[in-house]
């Protein structure tokens, strides 16, 4: 028989606790501490009620409820001492099926873990999909986590005890994460399409690219959506209202990556729509605006250098110089276009008219580790950080490293090193505007050991939510480098790459995601996007916000490590099927 949230929030304190037996292993604290908090509006807030008693535990209580749970294919396993759910998700996962060699590696890793950590190692070993890891990817995710940090893990394994909580609750509730299961599906399918091997990459309009396309476009029509690909190569797919004179509410993201990239980046804010689109279709439900999912062909700039092509061609901001650019094979963008079978001229016909749109609004996987840190499913986004970027080339004397005295070199790796120590300490100041500063590249050519560095070349990088902190801080940081260069007698040559300002998200939007967040049984919580999105391309045609997801494996992003789990993904479908339901125009 399946027990309902209503069941528990009616039950006394000790069937609650009772009913709640095995969610966390040998440990019903968890639940007494939880029952007071009830009645829980949804499964969402039972959840992070529970872990909220685990984070909120002593460290001792902590490392405690760590240790009961067992290892990997470990003694009790073999012994036959394991609960019955943790018997389960082991069969599950196949590691009662383990070859000798594996069940040798497995054992070594528990040992090498143990001795490191003082710990048993937790994976939920049911996956960010609920459909089970393989033994392969546990091994490989075992190795990753051994060079980890002693507080780091720790942290990871209480993450990891709540993803076991919340798989073994949806178990006993017979709880679905339908709309999330469908998200990580079509990921997984349109992740296996990919220009290289054993990585996922998918540039502007090669033949993966198209495919990717192709198979989005029959989703939404399958979906309920009319369907079109534009002259750019964006997939338009469009839930029709009952109204013809209704004005259209837009959603979407990219779907081409970085090389070798994550499955969910982009991709997550084109299926999640489509999903919530074919659930509505399913039921007959309409909405009273129409409704645009838009899977923009381009944002991150790999072919051509050139990002947000899709979106730029959405808001009548395509250059059409840019069809002169050339890629690797020397191909140019006009070419490539008129070879996928598009109209170069139809490109500014693209543009939509802002009087005939409501808004725009982007789900979007964090990219990042503050809601895995708060331990939030979700997240509202604020602004998106406007970008300044420098190249800086200094140029010094490159002398002998054992004739030349301290204090009369010219040493331009020292200064770079000065330089790159102050836009950490500069960038550590405004964390409420979420500035941050990073100098991703750096070179010293021709270098050599025992020769003092006479050039040096480096990135600059600096970010912020609003335009005036990340301004302030690139005049104090360009002033700091004259002055660093000026006392050692170092020639500096500046050269500004980029400078994009904020974007931020329209109040009015982000007020009605907060609503819908809070019907959702998540607290609100608001955050700076220290990444670029279609948004930041968006806000020239209309009023934008955008939802975060959160991002596992520590926040990973751009990576194949980038992941998330179907129930993080299911709460943000709930969240964004609400929103549309109530979605109240701007007056």
């Amino acid at each position: 028989m399946t027990i309902t949230l209503q069941d528990l929030n009616q039950a006394s304190a000790s069937d609650f606790t009772a009913a709640l037996q095995g969610i966390y292993e040998h440990s019903p604290w968890i639940a007494e501490r939880a029952a007071p908090q009830r009645p829980f509006s949804t499964i969402t807030a039972l959840k992070l009620a529970l872990q909220s008693r685990v984070n909120q535990a002593s460290r001792a209580e902590q490392l405690g409820l760590i240790r009961a749970h067992p290892e990997l294919a470990g003694r009790a396993a073999i012994a036959g001492e394991l609960t019955a759910e943790s018997t389960g998700e082991q069969a599950k996962a196949g590691l009662h099926l383990c070859s000798p060699e594996e069940f040798a590696r497995l054992q070594q890793l528990n040992a090498d873990y143990n001795a490191r950590f003082g710990f048993p190692f937790i994976l939920a070993v049911k996956g960010p999909t609920g459909a089970g890891l393989t033994r392969q990817q546990i091994i490989a995710t075992f190795t990753r986590r051994l060079r980890n940090q002693v507080e780091d893990e720790l942290r990871e394994s209480l993450r990891q005890i709540g993803r076991i909580a919340e798989i073994r609750l949806n178990e006993l509730l017979g709880h679905q994460p339908t709309l999330g299961a469908t998200v990580m599906q079509w990921a997984e399918e349109i992740g296996a399409l990919s220009e290289e091997e054993g990585a996922l990459t998918c540039t502007y309009l090669t033949e993966t690219h198209q495919r990717t396309a192709a198979q989005i476009a029959q989703w939404m029509r399958e979906a309920g959506m009319q369907v079109h690909i534009d002259a750019v190569g964006n997939v338009v797919g469009r839930y029709q209202s009952p109204h013809p004179q209704a004005k259209t509410l837009l959603t979407g993201s990219h779907y081409d990556t970085v090389r070798n990239g994550g499955k969910y980046d982009g991709r997550e804010g084109i299926l999640l729509p489509i999903a919530v689109v074919k659930y509505l279709h399913e039921r007959g439900e309409t909405l009273p605006f129409h409704l645009e999912v838009i899977g923009f062909s381009e944002e991150e700039g790999v072919r051509f250098k050139s990002t947000f092509l899709g979106s730029n061609a959405i808001t009548g901001h395509f250059d059409m110089a840019l069809l002169d650019l050339r890629d690797k094979e020397d191909v140019t963008m006009r070419e490539l276009i008129i070879q996928a079978g598009h109209d170069v001229a139809a490109i500014p016909q693209i543009a939509r008219d802002p009087a005939e749109i409501l808004a725009y609004v982007e789900v979007h996987i964090e990219q990042g580790p503050v809601l895995l840190k708060r331990d939030l499913p979700v997240g509202i986004v604020t602004s998106i950080a406007g970008s300044s970027r420098y190249l800086v080339d200094l140029k010094g004397v490159a002398s002998h490293a054992g004739t030349t005295p301290m204090d009369m070199r010219k040493d331009a790796a020292a200064a770079a090193a000065e330089i790159i120590l102050y836009v950490e300490q500069r960038c550590s100041q405004d964390q409420h505007a979420a500035l941050v500063g990073t100098v991703g590249q750096l070179q010293v050519p021709r270098g050599s050991t025992n020769v003092i560095p006479g050039a040096c070349q480096l990135s600059l990088d600096i970010r912020a939510a609003t335009d005036e902190v990340r301004l302030a801080a690139v005049k104090d940081i360009l002033a700091k480098i004259e002055e660093i260069c000026t006392r050692r007698s170092i020639d500096l040559k500046l050269e500004e790459t980029l400078s994009a300002p904020a974007a931020p998200c329209a109040p009015w939007l982000m007020a009605q995601l907060s609503a819908a967040t809070q019907r959702a049984g998540v607290p609100p919580f608001e955050l700076a996007s220290g990444a670029g999105h279609d948004a930041m391309a968006m806000v020239r045609l209309t009023d934008v916000c955008m939802l975060f997801t959160r991002c596992g494996n520590g926040g990973i992003s751009h990576n194949p490590l980038e992941t998330m789990t179907a129930d993080d993904a299911e709460v943000s479908g709930q969240i964004l099927l609400d929103f549309l339901r109530n979605f109240k125009a701007k007056i």
